[in-house]
């Protein structure tokens, strides 16, 4: 199959250049990306797309160190009392697009309208629980009052400032965003074209959605978009590695894969049942072809590097004698294999994994039925709970507070949450208690551990890799990377030669 999507690909370039494919000069540049963003009102985006570009739009009060610690952007602070933070404004950053002046009052009003259980904030849970009340001293200075003492607050407010005077009056940041970053809005047709401008040298930058990647890939060769990352299959990235016009340049990532289950389904709910689907997936095999020696096996959520990560866990290496065993203890063999359903998107690439995953579960003794879905209708599924199986990844992840909402008995999809497999531990749920009140970083990092250690013998995901990043480039781009989460800020000092 990608043979011929590369064949495809050649014809097509071939008869591009009959007719000469170098378009005329110009300045901007062109970024091909495989989704969209959703919403561009940092109040309510959860995509990562989104997210990513949002932090080009806005300003935030903070942003992370590279052991995802909390440092000052927006904002300096000073702990007043355990549970009291001065914010301080710095001078710089503070000019919203409309030409308004960044005050203490809009970032007050951010937060009250996060806060303001009527506006449906998907960010109101992590900060309801964590902010007692705030107060504006004066234009440059904000003090937050804790509900109980977290050392760990500040990472937690890496939310987009919006003006207060457009709030207000209800302006619709979602398509027509307003922000003080170093990107201002432009334009943002139906045809899938996000523009921004760059605030300090008018630099004009196009996102452009093209979802298929060999079409994608046709866009860069040819000269139509200047820049893509990641979301190409291996056989993709070897033919652009072939081309002389281009730039191929990895980075590290730390993008944590993983299989989900539904523990409320008697199938998946059985612990010996994904201990079998753990054994054999050989996630090795599938770094290696598919995504070309690109990612790093994982065992939990946060790499080695991050602060509170486990580095004590093992790995549920690829045994299929094991699951094979662990199968028929429970009654499924080749002959009798146990049938479950793997939701997954549209992605080419997510389709070839769950493919060859498909096929190495069938060694087994489990038959797996795919079911691909566009990512919209895939992700409303997953969010509501429903799926038996299904593979995602948890982009840009810097918090452990991400245990509370994904594992906490309490945070399933009907209260919110993204306990979206109805996972249920009262360890679990309590050392989740512990390490949220815990007063110092180290003490947290202790319960945490701890918590993954069970997460890892529980199994209600199946880790499978943290996956890196690539990007491929046009030779006229240069100066842009990829920070291990995978986010755009490169482009604030991308330039075109």
């Amino acid at each position: 199959m990608m043979n011929a999507i590369l064949v495809k690909a050649f014809l097509f370039i071939c008869i591009f250049s009959l007719y000469g494919c170098s378009e005329e000069e110009r300045s901007d540049i062109r970024f091909g990306l495989s989704s969209a963003p959703q919403n561009l009102d940092p109040r309510f985006a959860t995509d990562a797309t989104s997210s990513r570009v949002n932090r080009l739009l806005y300003r935030q009060l903070v942003s992370f160190d590279k052991n995802y610690k909390p440092v000052a952007d927006l904002a300096q602070w000073t702990m007043l009392s355990p549970k009291e933070y001065r914010f301080t404004l710095k001078e710089s950053g503070r000019l919203f697009h409309n030409g308004e002046r960044l005050t203490s009052a809009d970032v007050a009003a951010t937060f009250n309208f996060i806060l303001d259980k009527s506006n449906g904030s998907p960010h109101r849970g992590t900060l309801a629980k964590r902010i007692h009340s705030f107060k504006v001293i004066d234009e440059n200075t904000l003090d937050f009052n804790l509900h109980y003492v977290d050392p760990l607050f500040p990472a937690y407010l890496g939310v987009g400032i919006l003006p207060k005077s457009l709030m207000d009056a209800g302006h619709p940041f979602s398509q027509q965003p307003v922000g003080s970053g170093v990107f201002k809005f432009i334009e943002w047709p139906k045809d899938g074209k996000l523009t921004l401008q760059r605030i300090s040298d008018d630099l004009v930058l196009t996102f452009i959605k093209t979802k298929d990647p060999s079409v994608r890939v046709l866009k860069l060769v040819r000269g139509e978009i200047d820049l893509l990352q990641n979301d190409l299959p291996k056989e993709l990235v070897g033919f652009l590695k072939k081309q002389d016009s281009l730039d191929v340049t990895p980075f590290t990532g730390s993008n944590f894969s993983y299989v989900g289950f539904n523990l409320k389904d008697p199938l998946t709910g059985n612990l010996g049942i994904r201990q079998a689907i753990a054994y054999a997936i050989d996630r090795r095999a599938i770094i290696k072809y598919l995504l070309n020696n690109a990612a790093r096996p994982a065992n939990a959520f946060f790499p080695a590097d991050h602060w509170a990560a486990n580095n004590t866990l093992g790995q549920y290496e690829h045994d299929p004698n094991k699951a094979i065993e662990l199968l028929k203890s429970l009654g499924y063999d080749k002959q009798n294999p146990l049938q479950l359903t793997y939701k997954t998107s549209t992605n080419p690439l997510r389709v070839r994994i769950a493919t060859v995953i498909q096929n190495q579960l069938s060694k087994v003794g489990i038959e797996l039925d795919v079911r691909t879905y566009d990512f919209g209708t895939f992700f409303a599924d997953i969010k509501k709970g429903n799926f038996q199986m299904y593979s995602l990844s948890w982009v840009g992840i810097k918090t452990p507070d991400i245990f509370e909402y994904v594992f906490d008995s309490k945070n399933t999809p009907d209260n919110k949450g993204a306990n979206r497999g109805h996972y249920h531990n009262e360890t679990v749920d309590g050392l989740i208690k512990k390490a949220l009140s815990a007063e110092v970083l180290t003490e947290k990092a202790a319960y945490y551990q701890e918590i993954q250690a069970i997460l890892f013998a529980d199994l209600p995901y199946v880790p499978l890799w943290y996956e890196d990043h690539f990007i491929a480039t046009a030779k006229h781009i240069h100066g842009y990377s990829v920070p291990v989460d995978g986010n755009y800020d490169g482009l604030k000092v991308i330039q075109r030669r």
